[in-house]
C-alpha cells in the first residue's frame, strides 16, 4: 500500500478510502501512507466531507461508509468477521456513487470485499482485483475474480497508472451487471458417526452471537445473516466455525488437566486412606489421558472448504502434567 500511495501524483483527482482489517488494534496505517506519496493520509473522520486528492483510512473497530458524500464511523456488526470490513464500504460507495465508484481488492486472506465489489460492478461501477500471482495473499483477489466479471486485474505495481487512467474516461463504463438473488436447494440429509446419528440442526449459528443465520445467494455467492446484522460469506463461516470449535475444545482439555491435577492434589493429601487415595490417582490418570486424546484430536489436520488443510502444530500441551502414581 505505501508503493501505491508513493507511485499516485499529487494531483489525483478523487478521494481514495482504505480498509485494512486490523479490528480493535492501534494502527499506523495512515501516518505511514502519508510519509510515502505526496497525498495527505488520514484516519477518518466522522461526519467529514469527502475531498478529492486525500486518502482516507478506516480507524480501529469501526466501519467505514460513504453516506451522502461524507464519510461516516459506525461500529455496526461485524461483516465477514471483521470491523472494519471491506463490504461496507464498497456498498456504501457504490450506493453514493454509482458508475463512478471504482472498487479495488488487494492481497489478503479469505473474501471480505467480493460481495462489496459485486455491488459496485452491478452500479456500473469499475471492479478491480489485483493479480492473484502478484499478492502475498492471493485469497481476496482470487475470490473477486472467481465471482465478479473484472474491469481489471493489474498487478499492483500497475495499478496506479492504471487508476490515473481511469478517472479520465469514467464516462465510458458499460451499463450496470444484474444481480439476481437465489436460494439454493439443499437435499435433506442425516450424517451418522459411530453410535446414534446426528439429526440435521434447525439452523446455524452466528458465531459472533449465537443468533439463528439466514442463508441467501447473491450471484454466484452464499451469504448469511443474523437478525443482529453480522455478516458472514460461506468460507468465513467455515473459518469462524473451526475457530470456535477449537477454543471449546482447548478449553475441554484445560479442564481435563485441572481436574487431573485436582485428583493429583488430593491423592498427595492422603484423603482418607489407602483406597481412597488409589480412587483420586485413578480419576487424575483418567482426565490426563482424555486430555491428551482431545488435545491430540485437536491438533489434527481438519479439512476445509476452501481445499487447504488447517494445519495444527503437534507437541504437547504446556498445560498438562503427569500426575504421581
Amino acid at each position: 500500500m505505501q508503493g501505491l500511495a508513493a507511485a499516485l501524483p499529487a494531483t489525483f483527482p478523487a478521494p481514495i478510502l482504505v480498509v485494512l482489517h486490523i479490528g480493535a488494534h492501534r494502527s499506523g496505517l495512515a501516518a505511514l501512507l502519508n510519509g510515502a506519496g505526496p497525498l495527505l493520509a488520514k484516519a477518518a473522520e466522522d461526519g467529514e466531507a469527502i475531498l478529492d486528492g486525500h486518502i482516507y483510512v478506516a480507524p480501529p473497530d469501526r466501519h467505514l461508509i460513504v453516506d451522502d458524500r461524507r464519510l461516516r464511523l459506525v461500529r455496526g456488526p461485524k461483516v465477514n468477521w471483521a470491523r472494519p470490513a471491506i463490504d461496507p464500504l464498497f456498498t456504501s460507495a457504490a450506493a453514493s456513487y454509482g458508475p463512478n465508484a471504482i472498487g479495488v481488492i488487494l492481497t489478503g486472506r479469505l473474501n471480505d470485499g467480493t460481495l462489496g465489489l459485486l455491488e459496485i460492478k452491478r452500479r456500473g461501477g469499475i471492479a478491480i482485483a489485483q493479480d492473484a500471482a502478484d499478492a502475498a495473499y492471493p485469497d481476496m483477489p482470487s475470490s473477486a475474480a472467481a465471482h465478479v466479471m473484472l474491469d481489471h486485474s493489474p498487478s499492483l505495481a500497475e495499478l496506479p497508472e492504471l487508476l490515473v487512467e481511469l478517472l479520465k474516461n469514467l464516462d465510458g463504463k458499460d451499463a450496470a451487471m444484474p444481480i439476481t438473488p437465489s436460494q439454493p436447494n439443499v437435499a435433506a440429509r442425516t450424517d451418522r458417526t459411530d453410535g446414534a446419528g446426528f439429526e440435521r440442526p434447525v439452523t446455524i449459528t452466528c458465531p459472533d452471537c449465537g443468533g439463528a443465520l439466514r442463508q441467501s445467494q447473491v450471484g454466484s455467492i452464499i451469504k448469511y445473516d443474523c437478525h443482529i446484522g453480522h455478516s458472514y460469506t460461506a468460507e468465513v463461516i467455515a473459518t469462524a466455525q473451526f475457530d470456535e470449535l477449537e477454543k471449546v475444545m482447548r478449553s475441554a482439555v484445560r479442564f481435563l488437566n485441572e481436574r487431573a491435577e485436582f485428583c493429583l492434589q488430593m491423592a498427595e493429601r492422603g484423603a482418607a486412606g489407602p483406597d481412597d487415595v488409589s480412587g483420586w490417582q485413578a480419576a487424575g490418570k483418567q482426565a490426563l489421558d482424555r486430555a491428551y486424546k482431545l488435545r491430540d484430536l485437536v491438533e489434527q489436520d481438519w479439512i476445509t472448504p476452501e481445499g487447504a488443510n488447517a494445519t495444527k502444530h503437534s507437541g504437547r500441551h504446556p498445560m498438562l502434567s503427569e500426575p504421581a502414581n
